[in-house]
């Protein structure tokens, strides 16, 4: 019942307002209303009839469009797996009932996914157990686009839809996901596709495969400039990189001890989505690490470009055995690896590198932008972040050629405490570059001293003066030597001995949800933990989803489920405490997507996570499975401290955390947890 304009576009009305377009949309149903009654005999409250709130009729639903009681109202997800609204206590009484339109592919802004299936299916099981709790049972419908992609979800969906009392937990979607690879592949290799899986969507959940332009449609637009770095914790881009790697190199072991009758089964459902996925992400994380290398001047240019045109031609690859050989020609044309020929899924451009004509060794340390400054020779101005005793870092330096020819070097370590992965190698057009890892043998170091000094190196690394022991690492060539400074924080404190809590490092804290040090129940709820989603794979979400929400300062703390994080700072003052969430939207106007935030004895301050309609904000957040928002906080000594979280709104859940004493540099995701 309703409409639509044409192409799946709003309705046109002369006064384009909501207030008309209310109107017409309930004439539009009466009159529906009257062609089922002459056209079938039947009244129209005897015939099966759904509403379904999509997109900008939602709007007008919410605005007080009126509908008869006995239409279902069928609830839509934002098109991206999260479900914009369900049905409110009343709503619940309605003689139609309920249902849910959900979407695991999509056409539209900000951009498709159409290709691959990337929905999570624990996302899946988290929505759907929601929509069954708000007794949104009646129908449901999938929107998987092709089917071939998606033929795991779709059965996960049905399976939940027959019995929903088969998935209680966020581990049941293991227990079913275990079920179906044995069904398909053989008990034996069940276990190792279940977990291969998990960490195909654990990556898609960060970013789909088709989001890996950082492009939008409607209209479409260039790609654009990827906000994973480069340059500081650990090399984001090199990590997901490596990430995908891996999977591919199991992936292929896996299918060749698959037994003969399965192998074509396995290519369809398992190899051809992972090594697709992984290939288009090399693709454009091979380009982005191409440009950097050009700008650097590194003679890697040309081969991370190959590598990235090697990614692109594996796709064709694969996508031609699919259509074209697989069961000899059985699937031709199910297969499009380039839907609506979008930027992402084009050949990549790539810089030249400009080489010098006599060969130089180039260094590029980790939290600089650009290579080491080699006209410096035995200075400490290029130097490694902190090493902090109590995070255990590690920190990489590449040594790269500049120019066409061959150099020899070594590393010299300059103190038996500074490890080195690597201390002597060679540089030529066939290995452009190496990439050494630099950590501490912390059982060798020295205590450091409190006493007072300036900061060395970068002004974010926000260790306080005293308690720094220094050294350094020399790069030396035939021609040539290089320093770079080593300079560790290693105070040995006795409060910190047996601390179990999280601790600063170089002005930040950063957390994982689950990583509580305590949690109390409220009078309704609890907090849980879900696994299998968010970008730590773990959540952290107060339920039952019927508790009451708070809605003042003084019930927030006397009734609600509490999580508490014991951390410690060496810097204080003012804090920017950020919180990242999944992207859910409240299931009603009686609810939000709440939570509220305090350290130490501070009054909470309340965090809403709820996005309106199709706003900027709702796009990033879809387009990488995370709402972060901040509050300000005053930390008011260096020492021990609690971070409490109380429930506002039940459902609302928790991924990480991040306290920014000023030492956060911008990153896609928070940095890594390392103890």
């Amino acid at each position: 019942m309703g409409m639509r304009g044409e192409h799946d576009s709003p309705m046109i009305v002369g006064a384009d307002d909501t207030e008309s377009q209310v109107q017409l949309l309930e004439q539009v149903v009466r009159d529906q209303r009257v062609i089922l009654r002459k056209k079938t005999g039947k009244r129209a409250e005897e015939l099966p009839q759904i509403f379904i709130p999509y997109k900008e009729v939602l709007t007008y639903y919410q605005n007080g469009m009126e509908l008869p009681e006995d239409i279902s109202l069928v609830w839509t997800d934002d098109n991206y797996g999260y479900i914009r609204q369900l049905s409110n206590a009343q709503e619940q009484k309605r003689k139609g009932g309920a249902g849910v339109y959900y979407h695991t592919s999509y056409w539209g802004r900000p951009h498709d996914y159409l290709w691959l299936n990337s929905t999570n299916p624990v996302l899946m099981w988290e929505e759907m157990a929601k929509a069954f709790e708000f007794q949104s049972r009646d129908l449901w419908i999938l929107n998987c686009g092709d089917i071939k992609p998606h033929e795991y979800n779709i059965e996960l969906f049905l399976d939940m839809a027959w019995d929903m009392s088969s998935f209680e937990k966020s581990e049941s979607v293991k227990t079913h996901m275990d079920y179906w690879a044995g069904r398909e592949f053989g008990e034996k290799n069940a276990q190792t596709v279940t977990e291969l899986m998990y960490k195909y969507y654990h990556l898609a959940f960060q970013r789909r495969p088709e989001f890996m332009a950082w492009s939008r449609v409607e209209p479409v637009c260039k790609p654009g400039e990827t906000t994973l770095s480069q340059i500081h914790y650990g090399d984001e881009v090199s990590q997901r990189i490596d990430a995908y790697q891996a999977l591919v190199d199991n992936v292929i072991a896996l299918r060749d001890r698959m037994e003969t009758n399965r192998q074509d089964a396995f290519y369809e459902l398992v190899y051809y989505p992972v090594v697709s996925a992984a290939n288009i992400n090399h693709k454009w994380l091979y380009a982005y690490k191409n440009k950097l290398a050009a700008q650097q001047g590194r003679s890697s240019a040309a081969y991370l470009g190959q590598k990235s045109l090697e990614a692109y031609q594996r796709i064709q690859q694969e996508t031609d055995y699919f259509n074209s050989r697989l069961q000899n020609g059985k699937w031709k044309h199910i297969m499009n690896m380039s839907p609506r020929n979008l930027p992402v899924f084009s050949i990549p451009i790539i810089a030249a590198g400009v080489n010098t004509e006599e060969a130089q060794l180039g260094l590029a340390l980790e939290g600089y932008e650009m290579e080491v400054n080699d006209n410096v020779i035995n200075s400490f101005a290029d130097v490694l972040p902190v090493f902090n005793a109590y995070t255990h870092n590690r920190y990489f330096i590449d040594v790269f050629l500049k120019g066409d020819g061959k150099i020899n070097w070594k590393a010299v370590a300059n103190a038996d405490w500074i490890k080195i992965t690597k201390t002597v190698g060679a540089i030529n057009h066939k290995l452009p570059e190496e990439r050494i890892w630099v950590s501490v043998d912390w059982d060798k170091v020295p205590v450091g001293k409190n006493k007072k000094e300036a900061p060395l190196g970068h002004d974010y690394q926000l260790i306080p003066p005293g308690y720094k022991v220094n050294s350094s690492i020399d790069f030396v060539t035939a021609d040539t030597t290089i320093s770079i400074g080593i300079s560790v924080f290693n105070p040995k404190l006795k409060e910190l001995k047996y601390y179990k809590g999280h601790i600063e490092d170089k002005g930040f804290v950063s957390i994982n949800a689950e990583n509580y040090s305590l949690k109390k129940a409220g009078k309704q709820a609890d907090w849980q933990t879900h696994e299998g989603i968010g970008y730590s794979g773990k959540v952290v979400t107060a339920l039952p989803r019927s508790a009451d929400s708070q809605f003042h300062l003084q019930s927030i703390v006397n009734n609600s489920p509490v999580l508490e994080y014991d951390f410690y700072t060496f810097n204080f003052g003012e804090a920017q405490v950020y919180l990242q969430a999944i992207p859910t939207h409240a299931p009603n106007s009686d609810r939000g997507v709440r939570c509220a935030v305090a350290i130490d004895d501070a009054d909470p301050v309340v965090v809403d996570f709820q996005t309106l309609g199709r706003s900027e904000e709702w796009m990033q957040n879809v387009l990488r499975n995370a709402s972060v928002q901040s509050v300000p906080q005053i930390v008011n000594k260096a020492g021990k401290h609690r971070l409490k979280i109380w429930m506002v709104d039940p459902g609302v859940m928790i991924d990480q955390i991040l306290i920014d004493l000023g030492g956060w540099k911008k990153s896609y995701a928070f940095p890594r947890v390392q103890r």
